[in-house]
C-alpha cells in the first residue's frame, strides 16, 4: 500500500510540476527589492485582458500576462549578441542593454543587470519553492526570474523569457 501511495504522490507533483507554467496567475505575495513606485492602479500602463489579447501573440500572452514560461531554448534572443537595447514586448520599455548580457547556459537570454529603473520584484511561491519573480515596471508583464548565481559585478542573473522582449539593436 505504501508503495501505491508513493507512487500516486511522486506522479501528482510531477504532473504539477510540469503543468504549473500554464496555469494562469500565480500569485505574488509581497514586493522584494522594489526598484520603483507603481501609481495607485498598480503600473503606469494598464489594458482589459481583451485588450492585451489584441496586441500580443497567445505565447507573448501566456508568459507576459499569465505568468508563463517558454520552453528553453526556444527563443532567438538567447542568441542575439549584437549591440542594442532589449524592450518589453508589451510595452516597449527599454528592460537590458546587451552590454549586460551573458551567456548562462540556461536556454534563456541572461543579464546581469536590468536598466536602472525598468524592471520590478516580487517573490514567487510557485513550484514547491521561493523565488524573486521579474515584471516590466511600465506594464506589470511578467519578464522571467532573477537568482543570486550571476557574473561580476552584481552576481545576478537575470533569466528572462524571450518571448516577453523584444530586440532593438543600436
Amino acid at each position: 500500500m505504501k508503495k501505491r501511495l508513493f507512487l500516486r504522490v511522486g506522479l501528482a507533483t510531477a504532473g504539477t510540476v510540469c503543468l504549473s507554467p500554464y496555469l494562469p496567475g500565480r500569485a505574488s505575495e509581497a514586493m522584494a527589492n522594489t526598484n520603483s513606485q507603481p501609481t495607485e492602479t498598480g503600473f503606469e500602463m494598464t489594458k482589459t485582458e481583451e485588450e492585451w489579447r489584441k496586441v500580443l501573440t497567445p505565447e507573448q500572452f501566456r508568459v507576459l500576462r499569465q505568468h508563463g514560461t517558454e520552453r528553453a531554448g526556444t527563443s532567438p534572443l538567447e542568441q542575439q549578441h549584437s549591440e542594442g537595447t532589449f524592450v518589453c514586448a508589451g510595452c516597449d520599455l527599454p528592460l537590458f542593454t546587451s552590454a549586460t548580457k551573458f551567456n548562462s547556459g540556461t536556454g534563456w537570454p541572461s543579464f546581469y543587470a536590468p536598466i536602472e529603473g525598468a524592471v520590478e520584484n516580487t517573490i514567487d511561491k510557485s513550484l514547491f519553492m521561493t523565488r524573486v519573480e521579474v515584471h516590466c515596471h511600465r506594464c506589470g508583464g511578467h519578464l522571467g526570474h532573477v537568482f543570486d548565481d550571476g557574473p561580476k559585478p552584481t552576481g545576478k542573473r537575470y533569466c528572462m523569457n524571450g518571448v516577453s522582449m523584444a530586440f532593438i539593436p543600436g
